[in-house]
């Protein structure tokens, strides 16, 4: 596709089926596997890379200095995904690896195992059906700038990094707390994990090493090597304090886990807003097409504009908008596919409100092949969004909309000429917002990638928060 003849027309169905089984991060994800490995047939090698088809599953390091909690985190994530835990004791231990017995045999003689010796032992084990299949977490590996250009030699590519961190004297405190069970190898802690059991407790023992002039020793050594490692992983780690409760430093590690890395892939957004009168779809609809030249759709204007022309279907239209009765949903489609087939919505993309407004709808528009990649939740409480659209008024000369405590008129004559419409009736409003909370749940369960969000809150606050979501791939696990 040049690039330089654009704006493309993409066909809607197209980009569906490119978005829903990421077709551009497979190509690329294909290129790269070839020049790691470069195979002698490359089209058998991708037939296989293809067939395996695990390509989304996690493959995480976890780095930092002792006692930041790497351990801790790593099986946490481990258990929250179903990926396989590894460390670089299990596989010197591990009699199934090859090179198991050199790497124990260099221990004993020499007290460390060879770079090199231990990048392979490392890529047996990933080598297994479980890693393959379930993915990886990687606690503590690798330890100096070598080891990580080793990985990336083999092609070991992790796709996150976590990086660990917290203050030396605090992770001074928490390894000198450090109780080891010799009987199963579990690690407890004097202060923040004391085994229940009155047995445990009496057999703990301090490992060794753990003493504040090793431990120290360790600190400085893992403050010289971290720098170096991170330049190897530049583009993918995310740094966590770990200075703060387990679950708020796991939390952010899941997070991050579970995010995907930005794509180069075209993305056209259709953004579709859902939420109850007075929640700001307009305004957050407007403020899209201002930053990124999305044109904006509602589904109200669209039916008017139709009568406007006087076309035959508009014709159709003008009874129930005259009588404030529903238009029909397949006269409502046709509008609306008529629309979105338009050259401005195919090039920069959309973003839709007022439409629909329950799970059928949701369900036709999906089969005339026009189908939401983002869709957002404005939730707002009865009463705010009450309080919103009841003070609304139109000034009938200008046309300026205003509201008696977010925007009210600062001209005397504009205030006495302003005019509420019928339909910002609180008895109205609140029956529009019961009907919406009818539907809002069955919507969610549809759009089930659907994004919620508070809507009582500053609308800017709001729109950062869509603008990341918009920017950002959806998280992994969404899928």
């Amino acid at each position: 596709m040049d690039a330089t003849s654009g704006p493309h027309q993409i066909p809607p169905a197209m980009a569906l089926y490119a978005e829903k089984h990421r077709i551009f991060e497979l190509m690329q994800t294909l290129m790269e596997a070839l020049l790691i490995y470069r195979p002698a047939d490359p089209v058998d090698f991708l037939i296989e890379h293809l067939q395996k088809g695990r390509d989304e599953v996690p493959r995480v390091l976890v780095l930092g200095p002792p006692a930041s909690g790497k351990t801790t985190i790593s099986r946490w994530i481990c258990k929250h995904l179903s990926a396989t835990y590894l460390c670089p004791q299990d596989l010197a231990e591990d009699r199934k690896l090859k090179k198991s017995k050199e790497a124990l045999s260099c221990l004993s003689r020499q007290g460390a195992i060879p770079d090199e010796l231990w990048v392979t032992l490392l890529e047996e084990r990933l080598s297994a059906q479980d890693c393959v299949r379930l993915g990886w977490v990687l606690d503590g590996f690798p330890e100096t700038r070598n080891q990580a250009l080793l990985l990336q030699e083999k092609g070991i590519a992790p796709r996150h990094v976590v990086v660990l961190y917290a203050p030396d004297t605090v992770l001074v405190e928490r390894n000198l707390g450090k109780l080891l069970d010799p009987f199963t190898h579990e690690v407890y802690h004097a202060t923040f994990d004391w085994p229940v059991d009155f047995m445990v407790q009496r057999r703990l023992v301090a490992p060794e090493g753990i003493s504040e002039q090793d431990t120290a020793g360790r600190l400085l050594e893992s403050h010289r090597n971290i720098p170096g490692i991170l330049q190897a992983y530049s583009g993918n780690h995310k740094a966590i304090n770990a200075d703060q409760p387990c679950v708020d430093v796991f939390a952010q590690a899941l997070h991050f886990v579970q995010s995907r890395p930005l794509s180069k892939a075209p993305f056209l957004p259709r953004v579709l807003l859902l939420g109850p009168p007075g929640s700001g779809k307009r305004l957050q609809a407007a403020l899209l097409a201002q930053r990124y030249g999305l044109v904006s759709l509602r589904l109200g204007d669209l039916l008017r504009e139709k009568v406007a022309d006087r076309s035959p279907l508009g014709e159709l239209i003008r009874p129930s908008l005259e009588t404030s009765y529903p238009v029909s949903d397949n006269v409502v489609l046709r509008v609306l596919r008529d629309r979105l087939n338009q050259p401005d919505c195919l090039s920069r993309g959309w973003v839709l409100h007022g439409f629909p407004r329950d799970v059928d709808q949701a369900a036709a528009m999906k089969h005339t092949g026009f189908e939401p990649n983002r869709v957002f939740f404005l939730n707002l409480p009865v009463e705010v969004a009450v309080q919103r659209v009841c003070q609304r008024a139109t000034d009938p000369v200008s046309g300026e909309r205003y509201h008696s405590t977010f925007k009210p008129p600062t001209d005397t004559e504009v205030n006495q000429r302003l005019r509420q419409n019928p339909r910002d009736q609180p008895g109205r409003v609140e029956v529009k917002v019961d009907l919406y909370n009818q539907q809002v749940r069955e919507l969610e369960e549809f759009y089930e990638d659907g994004i919620p969000l508070n809507a009582d809150q500053d609308p800017y606050t709001i729109f950062e928060h869509i603008e990341s979501c918009l920017v950002k791939p959806l998280p992994a696990s969404r899928h």
